[in-house]
């Protein structure tokens, strides 16, 4: 396995993590009354957002080739960390 293979597939792994966390999320908001309801929904979209803008990262990474995924792997880290921080705030407003 390349190292471009280990690193799309760590990247893989924590996307899915973090979309298991998402459902997790949404079976909660699903219990709670309506109007919190309401701002869980709008916060999951939010993550739903940039759970597609990682997974759009991660395909470009895929596509690139061994030369050029190396200048893309730090904007692929860029938006997992912001994805990370935007779920970790939302989940602490609502803990």
């Amino acid at each position: 396995m390349s190292k471009k293979e280990a690193y799309i597939e760590k990247l893989e792994s924590q996307l899915k993590e973090w979309s298991a966390r998402i459902d997790e999320f949404e079976a909660k908001a699903d219990k709670a009354e309506a109007d919190t309801k309401i701002k869980y929904q709008e916060e999951i979209e939010k993550l739903k957002q940039k759970r597609e803008e990682a997974d759009r990262k991660i395909n470009e990474l895929k596509e690139a080739s061994e030369d050029a995924w190396e200048e893309l792997k730090e904007g692929a880290e860029n938006v997992l960390n912001e994805f990370r921080s935007t779920f970790d705030n939302i989940v602490s407003k609502f803990k």
